[in-house]
């Protein structure tokens, strides 16, 4: 199955260099044409990953990000010279599973999308994590109760797949972004906290509090028989 990018940038020349490099490698990108509709344009596509700036005409990347989340669970990276912290911080808590910095290298970018792309559709395929009066699906991103279902993102589903694989033990930090994202050679030290910030509310939120427990100086667990 050849995969689809959903690519939303305002920059012809990136989004050339982009197109080319991600067509190159088997993926069919798909341009944002009309900076109005975007939206729109994204439900035709039904892609399986969108890249956003944040910076565009009309509406900003943080605009559309929210758009996206109220519909789907697709990954989003933002891609963008944006490079303050905060900037940083409001695309993860906006629903975005990845910040890449311009400039960027195409191999480092790349890496990123197929990384994301494995992980976000394979992982957990055959596993299922019970867990009181709810189940823990992470080959749909989903937890399930018998009258209710809660749609989770990518790196939502992969912290709680670590944690659940490994419950009653302690997982370090270290390890979750590990499992993440392979290497924190690009990972601001605050992404995976905003990523269990996020988790954590929207978990609350579904009527499920406490799952996930800090254990200070050394990492998270779930603990066992809940």
């Amino acid at each position: 199955m050849t995969n689809k990018i959903f690519l939303v940038e305002d920059d012809t020349t990136i989004v050339s260099v982009i197109q080319q490099h991600l067509n190159q490698w088997g993926m069919n990108c798909y341009v944002a044409k009309d900076f109005q509709q975007v939206f729109a344009e994204y439900q035709a596509v039904q892609p399986d990953l969108v890249i956003l700036d944040i910076s565009l005409p009309f509406f900003n990347g943080f605009y559309w990000c929210q758009e996206i989340r109220k519909v789907s669970e697709v990954p989003i990276i933002f891609l963008s010279s944006a490079k303050d912290q905060m900037n940083q911080v409001m695309a993860l808590n906006m629903g975005a599973d990845e910040f890449i910095e311009k400039p960027f290298e195409l191999t480092v970018l790349l890496a990123k999308i197929q990384a994301m792309l494995r992980r976000s559709y394979q992982y957990g395929q055959q596993l299922s994590y019970d867990f009181g009066e709810y189940q823990f699906v992470p080959a749909i991103n989903q937890i399930q109760s018998a009258n209710d279902h809660l749609p989770l993102t990518p790196n939502e589903s992969r912290i709680l797949s670590v944690l659940f694989a490994t419950q009653g033990q302690i997982v370090p930090r270290e390890q979750i972004i590990e499992t993440l994202w392979q290497s924190d050679d690009f990972i601001d030290n605050n992404t995976l906290a905003v990523n269990l910030t996020r988790l954590r509310k929207k978990l609350k939120d579904f009527g499920i509090d406490s799952l996930i427990q800090t254990v200070k100086n050394k990492g998270y667990l779930i603990e066992e028989k809940r």
